[in-house]
């Protein structure tokens, strides 16, 4: 995404999201405790706008997305999403879809990593908002459902048929989408749906350390890999060893480059500036 914007300012506040900065780390919890997490229309809106703001601003290097409560996010709430589509009418379901979707591409597109910290459930949206992000942390309480099938819908939601067998391969990406049934943390870690498997009561804490550990790291050679991860997907093979040899060699003209050698002949840790 493009650093630069026009004249509006940061949104000083966001009202269905708690987002807080420390460092370079912003930790973006969802907080309905009440409802699981539940996501609403506005939440959906505030996510895409918030990872496109931190993206143009640049100050942040690394972001935790959890949940407040019980649970990471129980997926869109039956009421205010589910209810109010079911009135709504083609091009406005379509527009709302594309909504959902956008936000997933903000996660996978934003140049800093993004670090799930997931317990309880994540169903649904949450469990593609989790299956989006760079690294899922998770406690033993974590169980991941790819519930859309169970209500009518395709299993394909939001880019989950897309992401998912590219996480975890064709087969249990198959299982997953169709039966719709709940996936827990020991077989989540086995397939590689969980990045981290922490004690119980740990994800947070543990998504924070790696978020900030990644923080302090080369965090263009961070936003280059994540973008190279992405845009990989589907290149054959020539094509992406071109891309790799060009990115390179841009960043091999960079200042981290440079004090990496630099570290290495005073023999001291080198002082990344991310670029």
């Amino acid at each position: 995404m493009s650093p630069f914007t026009g004249s509006a300012t940061p949104t000083p506040r966001w009202q269905h999201l708690r987002v807080d900065h420390t460092d370079s780390v912003a930790t973006v919890t969802l907080a309905r405790p009440d409802k699981l997490n539940a996501l609403t229309f506005g939440a959906y809106a505030d996510l895409r706008d918030l990872l496109t703001e931190l993206s143009r601003e640049r100050a942040v290097r690394a972001l935790v997305l959890a949940g407040e409560g019980r649970g990471f996010c129980s997926g869109g709430d039956v009421d205010e999403i589910i209810g109010a589509t079911l009135a709504m009418d083609t091009a406005q379901l379509l527009d709302f879809n594309r909504m959902t979707g956008q936000v997933v591409r903000a996660v996978r597109e934003c140049p800093f990593p993004v670090i799930a910290a997931v317990h309880g459930i994540a169903a649904g949206a949450g469990a593609v908002l989790a299956l989006a992000a760079d690294f899922r942390v998770a406690d033993p309480t974590a169980r991941f459902t790819f519930l859309f099938t169970r209500v009518g819908l395709s299993g394909g939601d939001m880019g989950a048929a897309y992401l998912l067998p590219r996480v975890v391969g064709l087969g249990h990406a198959t299982r997953l989408l169709m039966l719709g049934e709940p996936v827990h943390a020991p077989e989540a870690e086995r397939i590689g749906l969980i990045s981290e498997l922490t004690q119980e009561g740990r994800a947070d804490e543990s998504a924070r350390a790696l978020a900030h550990r990644l923080a302090q790291g080369p965090a263009l050679a961070y936003a280059q890999t994540k973008a190279l991860l992405t845009a990989e997907l589907d290149m054959p093979l020539a094509t992406a060893i071109e891309l790799d040899a060009a990115t390179q060699a841009l960043l091999m003209n960079g200042d981290d480059y440079a004090e990496f050698h630099r570290a290495f002949k005073e023999k001291r840790p080198p002082k990344w500036q991310g670029r």
